[in-house]
């Protein structure tokens, strides 16, 4: 293990495609890299957050000394020509950690894991002050840059009185690096678990904490619940960006999630052949060859918190969850059963956007404006202030559930960006419920009719809460499988949820969605209900659609999207979900059932719903047959229908 601390040298000389963190970061370079958030254009992170999360890493690691600065079990060592906040960040970071370094000794730590052959790369923040303080467990997402991504966190965590203890699961990182563990990467498994209790243990021994509590973002999140459930030792968890199930976050209805895998695998920091064991490379294979997947399950539901609540709910352990409405690796339905399935202090926020753009900007660092602050991030920090410190903060009176209803903000053009880009002068509005079975108060049911000779498109006709009759019956219309259209979840994974968060939702022209190659059923215009309802609609929950479909081929897929569209044709995704049929049998019909993604979204007066089924999407691996024929029908026996619900 290198005696120096590495990031003090030209990473980018030693390590290719590593960030340049030689020079100093200005005021203004800090603002536009938290102001863009977690993810760069081709899904994978900023190189700008990397190297602001370690000049931070080298201003507190590389400042001046003081005496007892070395903490217990700390491997930092000062190297030569090293440099302090000042020289390294703008004048008001670089007071910020220097307060922070006042009242927290940094240090770096190999801490051995739950094999003797495995070291993983930690960082910490010990309190000065006589104690014992609070504990804040940060195990690092997946990405190849460890633990130091996040550390504005561990600042803002320690300013706040409590010792931080973060580390970089098994396996991830750059090798060379020192933010890199050791041993194979166990996608949460067993081996994960007990290395999160070896370093409560390490934590044990070294910082005596009163209380201990496990934040992560993504990958450390599914970590932080697990290691919980087997720990009792835990005692409150939040979990941002996070899975339930992690079988069906990759495998659901039939359908496997290849673009989140494709992501996930891409950002471990090396080859699969020396980044997973033998075992994994297997489950992984037969995923991506589709082959298997009852092995898979399995393997995804060892790794699964919901496969532990009974253990969680025996310790009563508080857990804190936020996620996205369109989040693209670990779908909302999944964080939703595992959430209901929770008999503990429990919080779900709901955001805009996808994976991590919420929080993310909060983790790496500062506010973009000065003094504005990040509500994702205030109300986790909240939860981990009750319940490991006892602070008296309104948390136990905060309603189960707050959603952010989709696109309710306002925004205005950004002129000097010079390419239609918006942002949000007031924020989305927030409605919270006291649980999730409350955000939905009513159904309404639109049945499927077959007008759409020629490529025109059925029409979606309210039955109330009953099931559609007459002109909602009868039917078969057909496309040609295999070619996608423009009806996609998302242009990016990861990219375009964060614009949606930043208050630049992807439009769609629903003029643009080839007909051969896709079915559409639109409402009329939709008007308030009365009262003081505004919108035309209150979609607020899961939407539940069946169809009944046979095919040319022997198996086929039905990827719904529902769409918000405008007078002028243009569109904002309201949700989707994909579903593959097999053994199907030409000339026989089969009734199929399934739940598209939660939402919560206000479709104005005067705009229409779209439902849109087509049988390609670039973010799952399909069943159809390219250029066979789909026929959806809707027999009177069983009706084709949407099941909207509304709240």
């Amino acid at each position: 293990m290198p005696q120096d601390y590495p990031f003090t040298t030209g990473s980018s000389e030693h390590f290719p495609g590593f960030p340049d963190i030689r020079a100093g970061l200005t005021a203004a370079e800090t603002s536009r890299i938290t102001g863009r958030g977690l993810w760069a254009a081709d899904g994978t992170v900023d190189p700008g957050a990397v190297r602001l999360g370690q000049t931070l890493a080298n201003a507190l690691l590389g400042g001046p000394t003081r005496d007892g600065d070395e903490g217990p079990g700390s491997e930092r060592t000062e190297g030569e020509g090293t440099r302090g906040a000042g020289d390294l960040l703008p004048a008001d970071l670089a007071a910020y950690v220097e307060e922070v370094r006042g009242l927290a000794v940094p240090a770096y730590h190999r801490i051995e894991g739950a094999d003797e052959d495995v070291r993983l790369s930690a960082f910490s923040l010990r309190q000065r002050g006589p104690g014992p303080h609070p504990l804040v467990v940060v195990p690092a997402g997946w990405t190849p840059f460890g633990w130091p991504l996040f550390l504005w966190s561990y600042l803002v965590l320690a300013r706040k009185g409590y010792h931080v203890l973060a580390y970089t699961p098994r396996g991830l990182g750059i090798p060379g690096l020192p933010s890199t563990s050791t041993g194979f990467v166990d996608v949460a498994g067993p081996h994960d678990w007990a290395d999160g209790s070896a370093v409560i243990d390490f934590a044990v021994d070294h910082f005596a904490p009163g209380t201990i509590g496990f934040m992560g973002e993504s990958y450390g999140s599914g970590i932080s619940q697990l290691v919980a459930a087997h720990d009792d030792r835990v005692a409150a968890v939040v979990a941002l960006s996070t899975w339930g199930n992690l079988a069906t976050s990759l495998y659901d209805h039939d359908t496997r999630h290849l673009a989140a895998v494709k992501a996930l695998l891409a950002l471990t920091g090396g080859p699969v052949e020396s980044t997973f064991d033998e075992a994994n490379q297997r489950i992984l294979a037969d995923f991506q060859a589709d082959r298997n997947l009852e092995g898979v399950v399995a393997w995804g539901r060892l790794r699964a918190p919901e496969s532990y609540l009974d253990l969680t709910n025996d310790k009563g352990t508080p857990t804190f969850f936020s996620h996205t409405w369109h989040e693209s690796l670990f779908p909302v339905n999944q964080v939703l059963e595992t959430f209901n399935g929770l008999e503990v202090p429990k919080r779900l926020n709901m955001w805009i956007g996808d994976h991590a753009a919420p929080e993310g900007p909060a983790l790496i660092g500062p506010p973009a404006v000065p003094g504005e602050s990040d509500l994702p991030m205030a109300e986790a920090y909240a939860w981990l202030d009750h319940h490991l410190k006892g602070e008296p903060n309104g948390v136990p009176d905060w309603p189960e559930v707050c959603n952010q209803v989709m696109f309710t903000y306002t925004t205005e053009p950004v002129p000097e960006a010079g390419n239609g880009e918006n942002r949000i002068v007031t924020p989305a509005r927030r409605e919270t419920r006291p649980d999730w079975s409350e955000v939905t108060t009513a159904t309404e049911v639109l049945g499927l009719t077959g007008d759409g000779a020629g490529g025109a498109d059925g029409r979606l006709l309210s039955a109330g809460g009953g099931v559609p009759v007459g002109e909602g019956t009868g039917w078969r219309r057909a496309f040609l499988a295999g070619v996608d259209t423009e009806a996609t979840a998302m242009d990016a994974l990861l990219k375009t949820g964060q614009a949606e968060w930043a208050g630049n939702p992807k439009i769609y022209d629903t003029r643009k969605i080839d007909r051969r190659h896709a079915l559409a059923w639109t409402t009329e215009p939709l008007l308030p209900s009365g009262g003081e309802e505004t919108a035309g609609r209150r979609v607020r929950g899961i939407p539940r659609l069946r169809l009944t479909v046979r095919s040319t081929a022997s198996s086929a897929s039905l990827y719904a999207h529902l769409l918000d569209v405008a007078e002028d044709d243009t569109a904002r995704i309201i949700c989707h979900e994909p579903l593959n049929v097999h053994g199907l049998t030409p000339e026989r019909d089969t009734t199929v059932t399934w739940r598209l993604q939660a939402a919560a979204y206000d479709i104005p007066s005067g705009h229409r719903l779209m439902l849109v089924v087509d049988s390609k999407d670039p973010l799952y691996g399909d069943a159809s047959v390219t250029w066979t024929q789909t026929v959806v029908g809707s027999p009177e026996s069983e009706p084709s229908y949407l099941e909207l619900p509304l709240g």
